[in-house]
């Protein structure tokens, strides 16, 4: 293992990070807040420790698909350890377990919080925490692979191991101007929202952190009623975004380059939005037929149905007093979740759909033993590796999501509390159902339970592999002695 360059991406990473730092420090002066000068320390500290990391570039700059997965997961425990600093040593957040949950939480774009009083932040600690989503929503080494020079493998390992699906592909040759691209549009969908929330009366502060939480499809709100108390407007504006960032990414890039028939042949963006035009309309026809008013209840349904698949989390109404049908499919939508290649979480609809064709691949060989039958995804065959990856990733996903549930459950908290709080962990949502529902909170949990929801966060939002081979013996097989060697 190539533990010198793993160092060197941490100390990137660290660096970065302490960078970033900057911004909630000049919200805190805007507003003249003391509790900014906490992250003061804390950049510093980063800065410097990332800078000593870099300082000697190693000689073999080579990362491998098992550095590239190593390097990702400690690079966003890294991220979650320091980022925590400011709400913990200001007192914001008291206690240090409970900072490194809402951290991750934020940097995981999960956006379940442990806060039962969140306007009692000061505005800079909202503000990054906030931008926690903004930063984990496209990814820190995506961002990191811009500026650092090293080879296209090891950028592609790297890529691979942080980016959501199945797959990862190039839409330029080179991996750095991939990385380029995919900001340059989560950018300007950012900028362009909050632009939009601007023109509909919303303050600059509250834009901000709504654009970051939606561009992140974290959910991390500002208010303790989420966005319950915002304008029509502003919720049909957010419920929009919502929607666009959980698209995948190379739909708008093929937009760019006006290759409309290949775009809009995508068979993941439409099976998508199929899924939300049909739970937006059952959720809708139940509620009415209850006697709710229409125009509230489309608006209501839509935007949950849009937080839930996107996994943002962001909410407009209480879905937990919602009728039994209606909270089911939201349950559904948190397993399901947005498409690959977008900022979103939960099992992917590209993987849902090959799944459902590897199934009726297999029903068809049983009636017809001697066919040959791919599977195929936007009409080109998809190879065994990838087949197999998602079959070994559902198989991975339950026995993670089956053993998370039992140690949860020994808290001695309800089921659906229990099996919720998992699911909108392990699929990087927010809100559960139950005790963790929109009006709810996860500070409830015990520090074991909440470690347990911290790895769930972590394995979700980096599709298990790189967290789990932190765990695999294997793994670290020879990394000490070539760690001798190198210092000798």
């Amino acid at each position: 293992m190539n533990l010198p360059m793993i160092r060197y991406v941490l100390g990137w990473t660290l660096a970065i990070e302490g960078a970033f730092m900057a911004l909630p420090c000049l919200v805190a002066l805007l507003y003249g807040e003391a509790a900014g000068w906490w992250f003061v320390p804390v950049a510093l500290g980063a800065l410097l420790a990332g800078g000593l990391m870099v300082w000697r570039k190693p000689a073999d700059s080579m990362i491998y698909v098992r550095e590239g997965c190593v390097a990702t997961a400690l690079s966003w425990i890294v991220l979650s350890l320091v980022g925590c600093l400011p709400f913990w040593l200001s007192g914001e957040i008291p206690f240090f377990l409970d900072a490194v949950f809402e951290t991750v939480s934020g940097f995981t774009t999960t956006g379940a919080s442990i806060l039962s009083d969140v306007e009692a932040l000061s505005r800079c600690m909202l503000f990054w925490r906030s931008f926690t989503h903004w930063l984990g929503g496209m990814g820190v080494l995506v961002f990191l692979l811009m500026v650092l020079q090293m080879p296209g493998g090891s950028r592609m390992n790297l890529m691979r191991a942080e980016s959501p699906g199945p797959s990862v592909g190039k839409l330029k040759p080179k991996v750095r101007q991939t990385a380029r691209i995919l900001y340059l549009i989560y950018l300007g969908m950012t900028v362009l929202e909050v632009a939009l929330l601007l023109a509909g009366g919303m303050p600059l502060f509250d834009a901000l952190c709504t654009s970051f939480g939606s561009a992140g499809t974290g959910g991390f709100g500002i208010k303790n009623d989420s966005m319950a108390s915002y304008s029509a407007y502003i919720q049909w504006v957010t419920t929009i975004f919502i929607l666009l960032f959980g698209t995948n990414f190379t739909f708008y890039y093929l937009l760019l380059l006006r290759r409309w028939k290949q775009a809009l042949g995508m068979e993941e963006v439409r099976l998508y939005f199929v899924i939300v035009l049909a739970s937006v309309g059952v959720i809708v026809a139940q509620l009415c037929a209850g006697g709710a008013a229409f125009g509230k209840t489309l608006r209501d349904a839509a935007f949950q149905v849009a937080s839930i698949i996107t996994t943002t989390g962001f909410t407009t109404v209480d879905f937990n007093q919602w009728p039994q049908t209606s909270r089911t499919i939201l349950v559904v939508l948190m397993f399901i979740g947005a498409c690959a290649g977008s900022t979103g979480g939960g099992i992917k609809v590209s993987r849902i759909g090959i799944l459902c064709k590897t199934l009726f691949k297999e029903l068809h060989s049983y009636v017809v033993p001697k066919s040959v039958r791919k599977v195929e995804l936007d009409g080109k065959p998809l190879n065994h590796e990838v087949v197999r990856g998602v079959n070994v990733f559902l198989v991975s996903y339950l026995l993670i999501f089956t053993l998370s549930v039992l140690l949860v459950s020994l808290d001695g908290t309800d089921m659906v509390t229990n099996f919720t709080a998992v699911a909108a962990t392990f699929n990087n949502i927010g809100p559960g159902l139950e005790l963790v529902g929109p009006t709810g909170n996860f500070g409830h949990f015990t520090p074991f339970a909440k470690v347990v929801l911290c790895f769930d966060m972590l394995a979700g939002r980096l599709e298990l592999f790189p967290v789990l081979l932190l765990f695999y013996p294997p793994t670290w097989k020879g990394a000490l002695r070539h760690a001798r060697r190198a210092a000798a």
